[in-house]
């Protein structure tokens, strides 16, 4: 058992969240050191938090060995490179979501997990929110029979992140909404589902608020006003998912439509009950009792997903347990993703190889 956990975070944009959480864990939990590429933002991190390192070059950081373990929260296609830097480098891993922009980079994070004797954890934070975990333990206890379909999505109505920066050009992103927010949706619903694997996948996507330079929101790091807009990404996908026990999904995510307001919903069927997550915080159950139709709202746990994740890793490190979020459903969740944008190029269903 360890007494202290020594953690770093790479990357001061969502990476900010991973620091306030970890904030909340002292002192078991130490905030030893943030990098950034601009030395001032990861300044201003070490001002609010107290910290006493700042790095500008990961590969320093790395180096330190007083360091246990790391956040990665870096744009996607950076992180194969640093998570598999890291887990060489003896640390911990906790890498954001999605896994990477390719399935190549993907494949080369479980493999070095595999030969790593570090943990190495997705950071699919909504899996740890009170209404996921107090419907998955429903699910678990057989409450609601066996779960074969399911409905998933996370749209907005004007909500482009960084809108010609890098969450809007595929070659730093790999994609657009369905990469950024869609994989959210669809972690969380087919951990529900138990995780099956995915057998076939078929998909669209749009793109009409983007190219227009509409939609966008103010989160993210936005190209100054010179900067022609980059954008080469759906703002728009919806999909349907068989997966290898005969169980079915759909999903759609979207950055910008005409929608009445944001949503984030999962709703699933089983053979003895169904169930709605119609917003965060919120559960609602529909089963029969007494030969009735019953509809239960109960009460969920106060949890924040992002706390309970770092809390799930942290206590992984500790107590050496195993990640409930690994590398290998972390390539399954890219690899229904690559099957839908593949689909949605060909115009047909795309097979997933296993």
């Amino acid at each position: 058992m360890t007494d202290k956990v020594k953690v770093a975070v790479i990357g001061c944009g969502i990476g900010i969240e991973h620091l306030e959480c970890y904030d909340h864990l002292k002192p078991q939990v130490e905030i030893a050191a943030i990098c950034d590429l601009v030395e001032e933002r990861a300044q201003k991190q070490v001002d609010r938090f107290g910290v006493g390192t700042t790095y500008t070059d990961y590969k320093d950081l790395l180096a330190d060995p007083d360091i246990d373990a790391v956040s990665v929260c870096v744009p996607n296609d950076l992180h194969a490179q640093l998570s598999v830097a890291a887990l060489a480098a003896g640390k911990h891993v906790l890498c954001e979501k999605p896994m990477t922009d390719t399935l190549a980079h993907a494949e080369e994070i479980v493999a070095a997990a595999a030969k790593s004797p570090k943990k190495f954890m997705m950071a699919m934070n909504n899996r740890f929110s009170g209404e996921t975990q107090l419907l998955k333990a429903l699910i678990d206890e057989g409450k609601l029979g066996e779960i074969y379909f399911a409905k998933t999505g996370w749209t907005r109505r004007n909500g482009i992140p960084g809108l010609g920066g890098w969450f809007t050009t595929k070659a730093r992103s790999g994609g657009g909404p369905l990469l950024d927010i869609g994989v959210h949706a669809l972690d969380r619903t087919v951990y529900l589902m138990g995780n099956p694997a995915p057998v076939s996948a078929s998909g669209c996507t749009y793109a009409k608020f983007g190219p227009r330079g509409k939609g966008g929101s103010t989160y993210g790091i936005k190209p100054d006003s010179n900067t022609p807009i980059a954008f080469d990404v759906e703002d728009l996908a919806a999909g349907f998912v068989k997966f290898d026990n005969g169980a079915t999904l759909f999903l759609e995510a979207s950055w910008a439509s005409y929608t009445q307001h944001d949503n984030f919903y999962t709703s699933v069927l089983g053979t003895e009950g169904g169930a709605d997550i119609p917003d965060f915080g919120k559960l609602k159950i529909y089963t029969d009792m007494g030969g009735s139709p019953a509809d239960i709202s109960p009460r969920v746990p106060n949890i924040s997903g992002r706390q309970g994740e770092i809390n799930h890793f942290i206590d992984c490190i500790v107590h050496d347990k195993t990640p409930i979020s690994t590398a290998a459903q972390g390539l399954h969740m890219l690899q229904i993703l690559d099957a839908l944008y593949q689909s949605a190029e060909t115009g047909r269903e795309v097979v997933i190889k296993r």
